[in-house]
């Protein structure tokens, strides 16, 4: 079958070892299933992998992918969790927890085997190209604002790197729920379209806010941390779930934190049950993901490239 895969690590060109060609046919476990893929999304956890982060050389070639829907062995419409192992279901009780393709093979293929559990049905009002973008980046923007930031409706979000797949998530979702949202980037054309997705306001990477906020979403790291925390009201709380421009930033600022009482709160992806729920509420309320692109599989380079160098807003769509 066809696939885009890991062929091999490179930590300073990973698009070196990106590879598109034949791939065995899925290994089905008992309690495994096996999708035929009609679309996958990108994240940047696939950059990451051809860096050699969370997947090692002994597990090459590895099929990339996290994100998948397409059609289950039974003529199901289906979305894929991509968490494998946080319930034992599949795996046994002592595995921990992996995300697809840090040790088992991704979407980015004509067929994936995912264990039973692992597979919800397809929301009928949401296309395979708009359910392919939820289980990574939609649910962890999901996850960070309605599970962990605390915020209610009319509360005031601040969304660092308006852009990217779980900042453009949170902008909608936050807005849809009736949230205050506010974000930033360095680049005006993604300011304006972040404004149109529904935020109050979208300012300069850095840039005073016209209010403090009560939670700010945090997915790029050291070069945000300081701006974050001087966003923030007393007793706010910033919610991490990335570091895109790198964990250490030149100060931690642990005055700040005390002295206002700030929470930080670290959040990676989702539940089942979340994702569940992320659909219903898409469905429900007419919110549908953003969508930067549209591309066959084997065009894959040229999503990875597009990621790569940050020229996207919204999510990167391979069709199979």
């Amino acid at each position: 079958m066809f696939a885009a895969y890991a062929a091999r690590i490179d930590k300073d060109q990973p698009l070196d070892g990106l590879e598109l060609g034949d791939r065995p046919e899925p290994v089905v476990p008992d309690g495994w299933t096996t999708v035929d893929v009609k679309a996958a999304s990108l994240n940047h956890h696939d950059l990451w992998s051809l860096r050699g982060v969370g997947l090692g050389e002994e597990l090459l070639p590895m099929t990339l992918g996290c994100d998948g829907a397409g059609i289950d062995a039974d003529g199901n419409e289906v979305v894929l969790h991509s968490v494998i192992g946080a319930t034992g279901h599949g795996v046994g009780p002592d595995e921990k927890r992996t995300l697809l393709t840090e040790k088992y093979q991704g979407t980015f293929a004509e067929r994936v085997a995912v264990p039973r559990w692992n597979v919800l049905p397809k929301p009928k009002e949401l296309s395979f190209e708009e359910a392919a973008c939820l289980p990574t980046a939609w649910l962890t923007a999901y996850r960070m604002l309605f599970t962990n930031a605390g915020v209610r409706p009319g509360d005031s979000v601040l969304v660092q790197g308006a852009g990217g797949g779980v900042a453009t998530a949170a902008i909608v979702l936050g807005a849809a729920a009736g949230l205050r949202v506010f974000a930033t980037s360095r680049d005006e054309a993604k300011r304006k379209r972040a404004v149109e997705l529904g935020a109050e306001a979208a300012v300069e990477t850095g840039a005073r806010l016209p209010q403090r906020v009560d939670a700010v979403l945090e997915t790029v790291g050291a070069a945000t941390w300081s701006h974050s925390l001087k966003s923030l009201k007393p007793g706010g709380t910033v919610v991490i779930s990335g570091a895109t421009s790198g964990p250490n930033p030149p100060a931690t600022e642990l005055n700040r934190i005390f002295f206002l009482e700030l929470k930080v709160v670290g959040s990676t992806m989702g539940s089942k049950e979340e994702l569940a729920s992320l659909m219903d509420f898409c469905a429900a309320k007419g919110v549908r993901p953003v969508i930067d692109s549209t591309l066959p599989l084997d065009r894959a380079r040229e999503g990875f490239a597009k990621m790569a160098e940050g020229e996207l807003f919204g999510k990167v769509v391979l069709t199979v």
